[in-house]
């Protein structure tokens, strides 16, 4: 098992990329904290790993308030003394114009896009240092590295993480920590399937393996950052796309 013996935390880890996250983690040894504002659906992810013998517990945590990270962070080192992997999955975007966004729905996308990973992977990385080994993922998109129709100030938002993973792993390779970087493209998640149909069928068109991206592919990305055969990589963006962005 590639992460026996580690601990990690995985936000947005109630449905879609992030439980699936959280289960390929779990799945090789880790212990994993879920973390999620979706009390019922992260509990009950929590206790489906717990029910097949896999180390798991929900931590309720909304990326968008400091109060709520300091508490998660609180709380894992409780439970488990040390905190490996910091999987940065949680997100959110919505289709619609530019021209039609709110000042409200800017502040939500970079907040839980750009500032959720910024405010995360702060808060756990004083412990990391300290201990001279660590693995931050963030699950950013194909969106932020080649923009995206109707998704702007998403894709804005997921360019910047990427550009925040590039800089903080200069930052933190010398005290033997990874920090990666992971990019969908469409993937089969809840929030996806809340997208018109017509969107989702025009986004299997132009994958040139002619199918959505399955959220457990993705995970599998997560998995090898976060495990020791990544352990001289680091600054870097994988594409998990199907060859959507190949020329990106």
């Amino acid at each position: 098992m590639r992460l026996k013996d580690k601990t990690a935390v995985v936000t947005g880890a109630a449905s879609g990329i992030g439980r699936a996250t959280a289960e390929t983690l779990a799945a090789e040894g880790a212990y994993v904290f879920l973390g999620d504002i979706d009390e019922e659906k992260g509990r009950a992810a929590a206790a489906e790993l717990g029910g097949r013998g896999m180390g798991a517990e929900f931590i309720r945590l909304d990326v968008t308030d400091l109060a709520s990270i300091a508490q998660c962070k609180q709380q894992a080192y409780a439970r488990r003394g040390h905190v490996d992997i910091v999987a940065n999955v949680a997100g959110w975007g919505k289709i619609q114009p530019f021209m039609e966004n709110t000042p409200e729905f800017w502040r939500k996308v970079i907040d839980l896009n750009l500032l959720g990973p910024v405010a995360v992977s702060h808060a756990f990385l004083d412990k990391m240092i300290e201990r001279g080994t660590g693995k931050v993922v963030i699950v950013a998109s194909d969106a932020g590295r080649v923009g995206s129709f109707g998704e702007t100030v998403y894709s804005g938002a997921k360019g910047g993480a990427i550009a925040f993973c590039k800089s903080l792993a200069r930052e933190v390779a010398r005290y033997n920590i990874n920090v990666n970087c992971v990019c969908p493209g469409p993937t089969d998640t809840p929030l996806l399937r809340a997208v018109p149909e017509k969107h989702q069928e025009a986004f299997v068109k132009a994958t040139p393996m002619r199918r959505l991206a399955k959220p457990s592919e993705i995970a599998d990305a997560v998995l090898f950052f976060a495990s020791d055969q990544a352990s001289f990589v680091t600054g870097q963006v994988l594409s998990v796309s199907g060859g959507l962005t190949l020329a990106g």
